[in-house]
């Protein structure tokens, strides 16, 4: 099979090799990879500032979503033929995040999806919702599940609420759709005004461009009369982690993701006194999360946002187009596979 690895970190430095086909052992199934979709955290671990220890070779990227083509023994959860997507962590099952379950992280610990073909626990896959195409499913198990943690178990949307989200990234866009799906209220921000509008077709109900109006988090205020927003998705980092704390009505939440931008300023602890702030750190979630936002999906027929797709062979400009931020929604690489 091919297969792209990273012996040493850089863009430059990718090489796209042929391997051994994977062979299923007991309680594994193979996977013939149909699409892969890139996260801010893939390109991370190509440029080596994810984890500048990880041992190396590494096959990149986590999210992916292909075709069951055989089984190991023992294998009772899936069948030839079946559509499915790895879980981000092949080890947390439900619950809880713990210290074990967090480690397996495709991509990262092990191995990732940038191949023709993958060999997975059966406990380590989902079924996909019947309605997406693989260029669609292949964007669910880290922007989206991460989406749905923050939107429904950090935050807890209800009809009514007012949910903020940062940027048009494939996060941002999962949390507008799911916030929307719940009857909340989404306001954005965005460098850019053509994609404010194109997040408006997805549901966003108004949005503000951060270069135009840098205070945001003011103009958050104006929006809910002086309320505040009941939920920020926070992908920006540091860099807007003190207006996020603006933004937010008393007793309101944080979901934190991102870490996208720096700043020198300290952490306000005021602010999470007096706005009695309810902060959560998301790292993506479990195979239950998964499987209960993929019934959520399918219900209400929804379709992820999607950037562009590549050809496995470009899969370095596709991280490319990645890293340079003007994509809006997901950046799809195909594996030879017609979708």
């Amino acid at each position: 099979m091919k297969a792209w690895r990273i012996p040493s970190f850089g863009l430059d430095k990718m090489e796209l090799t042929t391997l051994p086909d994977p062979q299923p052992q007991r309680g594994e199934v193979l996977v013939k990879v149909h699409a892969v979709s890139l996260n801010y955290r893939d390109l991370m671990v190509v440029v080596g500032r994810y984890n500048p220890k990880m041992h190396l070779p590494r096959i990149p990227c986590s999210d992916g979503a292909g075709e069951v083509v055989a089984i190991g023994e023992g294998v009772t959860r899936v069948k030839v033929g079946d559509r499915v997507a790895g879980i981000f962590m092949q080890n947390w099952i439900d619950g809880e995040a713990d210290a074990k379950k967090i480690r397996g992280a495709l991509g990262g610990d092990i191995d990732g999806v940038l191949a023709e073909l993958v060999a997975l626990r059966e406990d380590g896959v989902v079924h996909v919702p019947e309605h997406l195409s693989y260029d669609e499913a292949a964007t669910l198990p880290c922007a989206a599940v991460t989406a749905w943690n923050a939107v429904v178990h950090a935050g807890h949307v209800k009809a009514g609420d007012v949910v903020v989200v940062q940027g048009t990234g494939g996060v941002s866009m999962f949390a507008l759709q799911f916030a929307r799906m719940l009857g909340a209220r989404v306001l954005g921000t965005s460098s850019s005004d053509e994609k404010l509008a194109r997040a408006k077709t997805l549901g966003l109900d108004a949005g503000v461009n951060y270069r135009a109006n840098p205070e945001w988090d003011a103009w958050v205020m104006e929006q809910t009369g002086g309320r505040g927003a009941d939920l920020v998705v926070e992908v920006g980092g540091a860099g807007t982690f003190s207006r996020s704390l603006r933004a937010i009505r008393i007793g309101g939440a944080v979901a934190q993701i991102g870490v996208l931008s720096q700043s020198t300023e300290g952490l306000e602890i005021p602010l999470l006194l007096h706005r009695q702030v309810h902060l959560r750190g998301i790292y993506v979630g479990s195979r239950v999360h998964f499987e209960q936002m993929n019934r959520a999906i399918a219900q209400h027929a929804m379709k992820p946002a999607i950037d562009e797709a590549f050809s496995f062979e470009q899969a370095p400009k596709a991280l490319q187009r990645l890293q340079d931020g003007a994509h809006f929604g997901k950046i799809i690489v195909r594996a030879g596979a017609k979708i």
